[in-house]
C-alpha cells in the first residue's frame, strides 16, 4: 500500500529557537523528510532564528549535522543540497529590536507565514508582540507554541490572554506531538469508521479503559525543568488527557477542527474530581546500577513525582460508571504507550465454570510497533472438552501496510504540514488547555495541602505497589508493561 503525498502551499517557516535541541532532533530532520517525500514545494523557505551570531552557511552546516545525526531519510544525489538551499538564518533578540527588520525583509507576501516558537513559554508573549510591532504578522499568519502551555490554570490563562492580544484563536497552534502519531489519529478512524466498534463503545459494554505511557529512561538532562513540573504536569495534563479525550469523545458532526475540539472539551468538562485515594504518586529509587530520582535532580528532599496512576470517571450518558485508569512513569520496565479497551464479560457463559473467565479487549499500541490487537475467545485445539483460550488478532502497521505504510511520518512532520495547510484539528484550543488545568490543579493542590510524599519504586519495574492496589481493589489488574 502506497501512501499519498499531498503537497502544501509555498511557505516561509521561521523557527525561533532554531539552534535548540527540539529543532535539531525533530523539526529540521522532519522537514527534510517532507522535502524528500515531495510534500514541501521547492520554493519553501526555512529560517532559523536565535540569539547567537551565525551566517546562513554556518546554519546550513548545523542543519546538515542535525539531519545526519537524527534523520535516516534516503535521498537522491543533490537532494540534500537543494534542501539546504531553502534554509537560512537570522539573528533576532526576542526581548529587543535587533534583527526583526532584517527578518521581515526575508519574508514574502505571497507565501504562507508560520512562526514556530521552539522556546520557553516565558518568551511566547515577547515574540508575539514583536511579530505585530515590526509588521511581520499578516492576517493569515500562524504561530506554533510548544508545551508546557502554562504551569497551572492561572498561568495558562495569562498565556492565552497574552497571545490573544496579537493573534486570534484561529492563528494559534498549540502543539502536542502525541496527536500527530499515526495510531492516535487511528483512534478516530477505528471508532467512527467501523460499525463493528462504535455500538459497543459505551458503559453498557466496556468494563474499563487503561491508558499507559511508560518510559525506561530517567529525567536525564531535564532534571531542572522536570523537578518543577512532575509527571502530572508533564504527562497527565496534556498527553494522556488528549488520549482520554479521543477515546471517550462523542462523534463530531464533521471531521473538522472545531467540531472535533468541541467534543474533546466536553469530555474534559465531564470529568469528575479525582478522590485522593484514587491517585498514586511514585518516585524512582536508586539501585546498584544508577542513582535515583533525587540524585538526578540534585535535591535530596524532592517530593516531585516521576510516576502517576489514577482512576477517573466521566459523568455523561456514554461513560457513567466506567472507570478510566491512567498511568505514566519514568524508569519503568519497558518503553511503551498503549490504550486498552477492556470489554465486559458475556452476560451468561454456556460453557460452565471450568471454561474460565474470558474477556474481549482492544489494545491500541502507540509505540513501539504501532498497531492494534483484538483479543477474542476461541476453543483451544485438541480433544478433551470445550476449553477456551484468548488469542490476539494482531495488526501492526509494518505487516498490514507493507514497507511504505510502516515508514510513517514522525508526529512533528505531520503537525508542521498541518500548520501550513491551516488545519487545527490536531492542535489544542485555548479553552481546552484551560479546562485540562482546571481538572488537574485540584489534584496537585491536594498533594501540597497533605504534604504528600511520592512512594518509592524500583527502576525497571511497573511502579509502586500502591498503583497495583488501585486496580486490585476494583477486582481488576493492569496490563503488563512490555515492549
Amino acid at each position: 500500500m502506497v501512501s499519498r503525498v499531498i503537497p502544501v502551499d509555498t511557505f516561509d517557516l521561521v523557527i525561533f529557537g532554531g539552534t535548540g535541541d527540539l529543532a535539531r532532533r525533530k523539526i529540521l530532520p522532519g522537514l527534510f523528510r517532507r522535502y524528500c517525500a515531495g510534500q514541501m514545494p521547492p520554493e519553501a523557505q526555512i529560517i532559523g532564528a536565535a540569539r547567537s551570531e551565525m551566517t546562513d552557511d554556518e546554519y546550513r552546516a548545523f542543519v546538515r549535522e542535525a539531519v545526519d545525526e537524527f534523520g535516516s531519510t534516503p535521498h537522491e544525489p543533490g537532494q540534500f543540497d537543494a534542501f539546504l538551499g531553502r534554509v537560512g538564518y537570522q539573528r533576532v533578540d526576542a526581548k529587543g529590536s535587533d534583527g526583526w527588520e532584517d527578518l521581515g525583509a526575508r519574508l514574502r507576501d505571497d507565501a504562507v507565514r508560520a512562526f514556530y516558537f521552539s522556546v520557553g513559554p516565558a518568551l511566547f508573549g515577547d515574540l508575539a508582540e514583536r511579530l505585530r510591532t515590526f509588521g511581520l504578522a499578516t492576517q493569515d499568519t500562524r504561530i506554533v507554541v510548544e508545551k508546557p502551555f502554562g504551569h497551572d490554570l492561572q498561568s495558562a490563562r495569562a498565556l492565552n490572554r497574552e497571545l490573544a492580544e496579537h493573534f486570534n484563536e484561529g492563528q494559534i497552534y498549540r502543539i502536542d506531538h502525541y496527536l500527530g502519531k499515526e495510531t492516535v489519529q487511528n483512534l478516530m478512524a477505528v471508532r467512527f469508521g467501523n460499525m463493528l466498534f462504535e455500538p459497543l463503545w459505551n458503559a453498557q459494554h466496556v468494563d474499563h479503559i487503561q491508558i499507559t505511557v511508560a518510559e525506561t529512561v530517567g529525567v536525564g538532562g531535564r532534571g531542572g525543568y522536570y523537578d518543577k513540573s512532575g509527571a502530572m504536569r508533564d504527562m497527565i495534563q496534556n498527553h494522556l488527557m488528549q488520549l482520554l479525550c479521543l477515546i471517550a469523545m462523542e462523534p463530531p458532526a464533521r471531521f473538522e477542527p472545531d467540531s472535533v475540539r468541541d467534543e474533546k472539551l466536553k469530555v474534559i468538562r465531564a470529568l469528575d474530581p479525582v478522590e485522593p485515594h484514587h491517585v498514586v504518586r511514585g518516585q524512582y529509587a536508586a539501585d546498584e546500577n544508577q542513582p535515583g530520582y533525587r540524585a538526578h535532580v540534585e535535591d535530596p528532599r524532592s517530593t516531585t513525582e516521576s510516576f502517576v496512576a489514577l482512576k477517573a470517571h466521566i459523568s455523561n450518558w456514554r461513560w457513567a460508571g466506567t472507570p478510566f485508569y491512567l498511568r505514566t512513569g519514568k524508569m519503568l520496565r519497558a518503553r511503551t504507550s498503549e490504550i486498552a479497551v477492556v470489554f465486559k464479560d458475556a452476560p451468561h457463559s454456556i460453557f460452565g465454570a471450568e471454561a474460565g473467565r474470558h474477556r474481549n479487549m482492544l489494545a491500541i499500541r502507540l509505540q513501539p510497533n504501532e498497531g492494534m490487537t483484538l483479543d477474542v475467545t476461541i476453543k483451544e485445539p485438541g480433544p478433551g472438552g470445550m476449553r477456551l483460550v484468548d488469542v490476539p488478532l494482531d495488526m501492526s502497521f509494518a505487516d498490514a501496510l507493507g514497507p511504505d505504510g510502516a515508514d510513517m511520518p514522525d508526529a512533528y512532520e505531520r503537525l508542521i504540514m498541518d500548520v501550513i495547510r491551516g488545519n487545527q484539528t490536531l492542535f489544542m484550543r485555548g479553552d481546552e488547555v484551560e479546562a485540562a488545568w482546571a481538572w488537574t490543579d485540584p489534584i496537585i493542590e491536594s498533594w501540597a495541602r497533605r504534604g504528600d510524599v511520592p512512594k518509592p519504586y524500583d527502576p525497571g519495574g511497573s511502579g509502586p505497589d500502591d498503583a497495583l492496589m488501585l486496580m486490585h481493589r476494583d477486582g481488576r489488574r493492569w496490563r503488563d508493561i512490555k515492549a
